[in-house]
């Protein structure tokens, strides 16, 4: 078969991870592999030579002349997440590669078998780098970008903008599923939520602030996770406040910026301390999509599999 007329299915959990099957489907198919995103229940009716699914459980069998890819891109979470994590080590089908966000997340499911594996964290696309020297619109103080379910916690920050330390100030919540919390804090008008939205429109929205706030509770395994958000928010430019916990600490030890840190019960979240720190951007040279995809290792597997090289000069 013939690199060129590859076809890659990307299987998702009854969810849309937009960033990383966009990132995918941009860099293969500079190399003419064509892409498509479908469910589980299409997948078994999908021609494809490469099955490649974001866990999740797959107790699916193997298709004749099928490679088959798992990426666990978070380990489970409470309540019961050690257990989930076993029963997923025990029942997936054995796939041809794992991919991992990193190693806490493959500790966490301790797989023992020879399946070969590799690591892809988050990436941001290159484009977003070109928002850094635009200035911001400062329509708001702050936003907030990404997951705001019930595990986050998400009201504990938006409280210190309804009725606490910074009830003077606004915030953009950018995410899904707000409904109860829009209806919660209806009567603060400077707390406005929007989304979900198209990826490629995030950059402009989050330049509407004047900084980024990168909530996280310092418990496992949310603590060990790559912060998105974070990532997103420096690589437009914005100056970030977060939370103290491990991941972003391991961050800046390892790729350098300045940033406000506040305390996780965000008693020193005031407008004052935050205007008073000096932020530095770090270097994010090896965190775009192009970087993560090329050090994850799957690229090998395909080549080994069809030929072909997946370098620079497209020579695939």
């Amino acid at each position: 078969m013939l690199a060129s007329s590859m076809r890659i299915a990307f299987v998702h959990n009854n969810k849309a991870f937009l960033s990383e099957t966009e990132a995918y489907q941009g860099f293969f198919s500079r190399y003419g592999i064509d892409t498509i995103l479908v469910s589980k229940e299409q997948i078994k009716n999908t021609p494809c030579d490469l099955e490649w699914r974001y866990m999740g459980t797959d107790l699916s069998p193997r298709r004749r002349g099928v490679l088959k890819v798992h990426e666990y891109t978070s380990t489970s979470i409470p309540p019961w997440r050690k257990l989930k994590n076993l029963g997923k080590r025990w029942l997936n089908v054995e796939p041809d590669y794992r991919l991992f966000l990193n190693e806490y997340v493959q500790k966490s499911f301790g797989f023992d078998d020879d399946v070969p594996s590799g690591f892809r964290d988050m990436g941001i696309p290159d484009s977003w780098f070109n928002y850094a020297a635009r200035p911001s619109t400062n329509e708001f103080d702050f936003v907030y970008l990404g997951d705001l379910s019930p595990v986050r916690e998400p009201e504990k920050l938006l409280n210190c903008f309804a009725s606490g330390s910074l009830k003077d100030h606004s915030i953009l919540v950018i995410g899904k599923e707000y409904q109860l919390l829009q209806q919660k804090y209806q009567s603060s008008p400077n707390i406005r939520f929007m989304g979900p939205l198209p990826y490629e429109e995030v950059p402009s929205q989050l330049k509407r602030a004047r900084f980024g706030i990168n909530f996280m509770m310092d418990k496992e395994p949310l603590n060990q996770q790559t912060s998105t958000k974070f990532l997103e928010y420096l690589a437009v430019g914005l100056p970030v406040v977060s939370t103290h916990y491990d991941w972003v600490m391991r961050f800046e030890e390892e790729y350098g910026g300045s940033y406000c840190y506040i305390e996780q019960d965000l008693s020193d979240l005031t407008w004052e301390r935050i205007c008073s720190k000096v932020y530095a951007a770090p270097d994010l040279q090896s965190w775009t999509w192009e970087q993560q995809i090329r050090n994850s290792g799957v690229l090998d597997l395909i080549e080994d599999h069809w030929g072909g090289t997946f370098d620079n000069d497209l020579q695939f």
